[in-house]
């Protein structure tokens, strides 16, 4: 056995897990409230949990979400509701990284902060600035269909989130190319289960039930093991592709394959897919050199003012204008900061 799977065999002997164990030194003061009452609001909407427990102080509330043992927080308490998880565990943050080859990285992104911040903004990341939508139009109405279900990839990076070993210290993988994308997490499959039993319908077993708990509450997943289940009936009803699972020595990885109409070849500059975002009402106010820098953002939202002043041979201070002017046309917005965020070409 590895390290790993000692203790965590250890654990299990003791009738434990791993995100019951207890952190020293952490005060309920280091935890971010935001994240808490974010938690409080989901759950209220939800009503799965009694609303007098969510009125309580935040000691009583976590002791009551089995967050607290023995007087300190839990690993899970750290993971879920902590302003810097990899303070505590290294890792514990989502990792996505856009594909030409396997050989070929083209852009990454890495999303931290507390298990409730990295859900939504993992989701929103990829489908903003990683994943390309097939457009096409039903009557006037516009409609983009990606090759991975939004259903289907939350409950995907749920599970990963619910089910990964993050005392490996090794961060979620999300490998998204043209045509495909996997997630991957270092975990294993419960005792005596096979590959076979992922496909079948089977009970809930997760490797973190503390933290699977609270998204439960919260409303973020179910709690009879139909994550799954879920993600197949997604693909069916937007008539993709099954995903394919491997079970790995030390990870689980999913894998989601584009049917033919929705793969899209051309990633780099393509006029004819900002066309697309850029609506009619707008486009006779788009100059060339305001198209060739949507034509550089579309091609990687991550570039800075320098990048796209080197891509398009125009001065920095001429980009900005440009910039500026597609802002206010409210064509493009700006998510995140200058250092860490990307461009949205607005619909």
């Amino acid at each position: 056995m590895t390290g790993i799977e000692l203790e965590s065999f250890i654990l299990r002997k003791r009738g434990a897990t791993w995100d019951n164990v207890p952190h020293p030194l952490v005060k309920i003061e280091d935890l971010d409230q935001n994240a808490i009452q974010k938690f409080k609001e989901l759950a209220i909407r939800k009503k799965r949990i009694d609303d007098t427990i969510l009125e309580e102080d935040t000691e009583t509330l976590l002791d009551k979400l089995h967050l607290i043992n023995n007087g300190y927080l839990t690993n899970a308490a750290l993971l879920l509701f902590s302003k810097d998880p990899e303070r505590y565990f290294t890792g514990a943050f989502i990792k996505v990284g856009f594909f030409e080859t396997n050989a070929d990285l083209i852009y990454q992104d890495e999303v931290r902060g507390s298990l409730f911040e990295q859900i939504d903004k993992v989701i929103e990341l990829i489908f903003f600035k990683y994943m390309k939508a097939k457009i096409s139009y039903d009557g006037l109405q516009r409609v983009e269909e990606y090759f991975v279900s939004e259903a289907s990839m939350r409950e995907a990076i749920l599970n990963a989130i619910v089910h990964k070993q993050y005392e490996s210290g090794v961060p979620i993988q999300i490998s998204i190319y043209k045509d495909k994308l996997y997630i991957t997490n270092v975990g294993k499959l419960p005792d005596h289960w096979t590959e076979k039993t992922l496909y079948q319908k089977h009970g809930s077993k997760p490797y973190n039930p503390n933290i699977a708990h609270v998204f439960y509450l919260a409303g973020h997943i179910e709690s009879w093991g139909r994550g799954i289940e879920k993600i197949f009936d997604s693909c069916i009803e937007n008539n993709l592709p099954m995903p394919k699972y491997y079970i790995n020595p030390t990870d689980i990885m999913i894998e989601f394959d584009a049917p033919q109409r929705l793969v899209i070849d051309n990633f780099s500059k393509v006029n004819d897919r900002v066309t697309d975002r850029v609506t009619d009402r707008v486009t006779d106010r788009v100059n060339d050199n305001m198209m060739k820098v949507l034509n550089v953002i579309s091609e990687d939202p991550g570039y800075s003012y320098n990048d796209i002043s080197d891509e398009i041979g125009i001065s920095r201070k001429s980009v900005a204008t440009i910039i500026k002017k597609l802002k206010d046309l409210g064509i493009i917005e700006r998510i995140g900061n200058n250092k860490k965020g990307y461009w949205k070409i607005k619909k």
